[in-house]
């Protein structure tokens, strides 16, 4: 197994914190507002983008950190309020993955930071402007499909972490 350096490691580390809070936070706005797009979407959205990065750690040996956001997500007054903080969040998301690409050269660990600063300005950010734009009106149901979302445990990960099913 290769070694990775000090500065991969680092920025393997900054990209799942910040998928875990991401995670956190539009489960939060479920939890407080319902079951309302885009959130809904974009929190089964940052599951995947979890379990990409833990791959990685898998692959080269790390040891996947636990999610810890759960009762430290700030939580907003209104669902436009969300809205609007889903906006700067992506926006420094994607802002943090042009910063972590440079971290390495590697072709695995790039292919994952790109496709998720992919996901979140080509997808996620815009889908928070139209929300926003809507007046934070949120969709309900559960978009293009899909299953789960209900409760806890009801085909969700619990804690938008490697090892929830």
């Amino acid at each position: 197994m290769e070694t990775l350096t000090e500065a991969e490691i680092r920025a393997l580390h900054e990209a799942l914190e910040d998928e875990y809070q991401s995670w956190t936070s539009y489960d939060q706005v479920i939890r407080d507002f319902g079951e309302v797009r885009p959130f809904i979407n974009i929190r089964e959205a940052e599951g995947r983008h979890i379990q990409a990065l833990c791959r990685l750690f898998e692959r080269y040996g790390l040891t996947i950190p636990e999610n810890t956001w759960a009762q430290r997500v700030e939580r907003h007054p209104s669902l436009q309020a969300a809205c609007h903080a889903a906006v700067a969040a992506e926006i420094a998301n994607g802002e943090m993955y042009e910063r972590l690409l440079q971290a390495t050269d590697r072709t695995d660990i790039l292919t994952v930071l790109r496709n998720l600063q992919e996901a979140s300005q080509q997808r996620h950010l815009p889908a928070f402007e139209r929300c926003v734009q809507r007046g934070g009106e949120g969709g309900g149901g559960r978009g293009r499909g899909g299953s789960g979302g209900g409760g806890p445990g009801q085909g969700r990960r619990r804690r938008g972490s490697c090892d929830s099913p």
